[in-house]
C-alpha cells in the first residue's frame, strides 16, 4: 500500500539517512509548536488581555460619569498612574482606518480579537511593535486613546521558544548526520569497490566500520578472490590446452607439406588451418580481459583506428557517426578484439559493415551493423553462449567457427561493466550489435 511512496523517496543512502534523521525532528517540532500555540500561548494571551479589558471597563465607567474631558482626566489621573496606562482624547481624524499589526504577530491577532469581542465600543487596535499597544475606544465624552505596555497583552518574546527549538534541532540533527555519515562511509566504500569490480577494475579496499559492515566487506573480498582465482584457472587451463595442441598441429602441417601428392594434401591442409583458427579462437576466449589494466581512452579515436585497420585488410567497413567527447577507462587490447570480432562477423555473414559510436555522461555505445541475414529474436540468447552455432540464422556456408565470437564479445563487455545487445539493423536490414558500457 506504500509502493507509491517509493517514487518520492531519495535514491541514495545519504539521502534516506538524512530523511530518517530530519523527518522525526521536524514532525516533533511541528507538534510541539502547534500544541504550545493552541493550549498555552493562546490561553495565556487571552487571560492577560481580559485583565486589561477589565481595567479599560473601569476607566470607561469613570469617563461616562464625568461631565467633560478635563474632569475625566483629573479624576482618572491616580488610576492611570497605578495601572500604567496613558490616556488622551483624540479627534476622529487621528483614528486609523484599520487595525494595524504585523503579519506574523500571532499573539497580536488573539489580543485584538479578544479586545473587540469584550469591548463593543473598541474602534481600532494598533500593535506596531513589541513595546506599545494603542487602543481607540468610543465614549460619551469622545474618542479615547489608551496607550499601554504591549507586554500586558501577551507574553514577551514568544518566538524565543521556536527559535530555541529550531536552533537546537538543527544543531543536534547536524551532529547526528555527521556521525551517521561516518557510519555510512564504509558502506559507500564497499559499494564503490563492488561496482568497480563489476566493471572489471580492482580498487584497494579494506573492511571497516560496524561489525555487520566489516562482515559484508570480508565476504566481498573472499568472493572477489575466488572469482579472480576462477578466472585465472580458466585462463591457464584453456591457454595450456590451446598451446599444447599447437605442437602436434605444427608437426602435422610439416608432415603434410613433405608429401608429394599435393592434390590429396590440400584438403588436409585446409583442415589443419581450420583447426588452427579454432585454437586461436580458444586463445582469444581464454585471454578474455587479462592482458592489461584499464586505461583512459578516447572512444572515437580508438574505434576510428580499428575501422582503418579493418579497411586495410580488405573489409568493407565504415565509421558513420561518432558522438560525444571525453575519455573512458577501457582495456584496449580486449575491446579491440571484441570490436574486431563484430566487424569480422558482419563482413563474413554480410557484404559490408557500419560502425557508430555514441558517448554520453552515463554510457558508451559501440554499434556494428551489417546487411546479412541477421539472427532471429528467439535465438539471440542462444547466440551469445559459448560453442553455440546457429546454422539457420547465419549462413554457415560462408564461414565456420567454434561458436566463440559473440561469447568473447559479451565476456569482454561484461568485464567492462557493460553488456552486448543484439537486434535488427534499421539501416542495413541485417544484425545490429551494440556494446554498451556504463561510465
Amino acid at each position: 500500500m506504500f509502493r507509491w511512496l517509493k517514487n518520492y523517496m531519495p535514491r541514495s543512502l545519504y539521502g534516506r539517512a538524512a530523511l530518517i534523521l530530519i523527518l522525526p525532528v521536524v514532525v516533533l517540532q511541528l507538534v510541539v509548536s502547534v500544541a504550545f500555540l493552541e493550549r498555552n500561548l493562546d490561553d495565556v494571551t487571552k487571560q492577560m488581555t481580559k485583565t486589561v479589558v477589565r481595567e479599560i471597563l473601569m476607566i470607561s465607567g469613570q469617563v461616562d460619569q464625568a461631565e467633560n474631558q478635563q474632569e475625566v482626566l483629573a479624576q482618572l489621573r491616580p488610576y492611570l498612574s497605578a495601572l500604567q496606562i496613558q490616556m488622551r482624547f483624540v479627534n476622529t481624524g487621528e483614528v486609523p482606518e484599520t487595525s494595524k499589526l504585523r503579519w506574523y504577530d500571532y499573539t497580536g491577532r488573539i489580543a485584538k480579537e479578544t479586545l473587540t469581542e469584550q469591548l463593543p465600543n473598541t474602534l481600532q487596535v494598533v500593535l506596531p511593535d513589541n513595546l506599545m499597544a494603542y487602543i481607540f475606544v468610543q465614549s460619551e465624552q469622545g474618542i479615547v486613546e489608551l496607550a499601554l505596555d504591549r507586554r500586558r497583552l501577551s507574553p514577551a518574546a514568544p518566538h524565543q521558544l521556536f527559535v530555541t527549538m529550531v536552533f537546537f534541532g538543527v544543531l543536534m540533527t547536524s551532529i547526528a548526520f555527521l556521525y551517521m555519515r561516518n557510519q555510512l562511509r564504509p558502506i559507500t566504500r564497499l559499494a564503490t569497490a563492488a561496482q568497480a569490480f563489476g566493471r572489471g577494475r580492482t580498487v584497494p579496499y579494506s573492511p571497516s566500520g560496524a561489525t555487520e559492515v566489516r562482515a559484508a566487506g570480508s565476504a566481498f573480498l573472499d568472493m572477489r578472490a575466488r572469482i579472480e582465482r576462477q578466472i585465472e584457472q580458466r585462463t591457464l587451463m584453456l591457454s595450456g590446452v590451446s598451446h599444447d595442441l599447437r605442437t602436434p598441429l605444427t608437426r602435422l602441417k610439416l608432415g603434410l607439406a613433405l608429401l608429394d601428392t599435393q592434390d590429396d594434401i590440400e584438403p588436409l591442409l585446409n583442415d589443419v588451418d581450420e583447426m588452427q583458427r579454432l585454437l586461436d579462437a580458444f586463445l582469444d576466449f581464454s585471454r578474455g580481459t587479462s592482458e592489461a589494466e584499464p586505461e583512459p581512452v578516447i572512444p572515437c579515436q580508438f574505434i576510428k583506428l580499428i575501422v582503418e585497420d579493418a579497411k586495410r585488410s580488405g573489409k568493407d567497413v565504415n565509421l558513420i557517426t561518432c558522438e560525444g567527447d571525453g575519455s573512458v577507462m577501457l582495456r584496449t587490447l580486449a575491446l579491440r578484439r571484441a570490436v574486431e570480432n563484430l566487424i569480422g562477423n558482419a563482413v563474413q555473414y554480410g557484404t559490408k559493415a557500419e560502425v557508430s559510436v555514441v558517448l554520453t555522461s552515463k554510457s558508451l555505445r559501440i554499434r556494428v551493423e551489417d546487411d546479412g541475414p541477421g539472427i532471429a529474436a528467439d535465438k539471440r540468447t542462444e547466440a551469445i553462449k559459448p560453442f553455440s552455432r546457429l546454422d539457420p540464422a547465419r549462413n554457415q556456408n560462408r564461414g565456420s567457427g567454434v561458436g566463440l565470437g559473440l561469447a568473447i564479445v559479451i565476456d569482454i563487455a561484461r568485464a567492462h561493466g557493460g553488456t552486448l545487445r543484439l537486434g535488427d539493423s534499421k539501416r542495413l536490414g541485417g544484425l545490429c550489435a551494440d556494446i554498451v558500457i556504463a561510465r
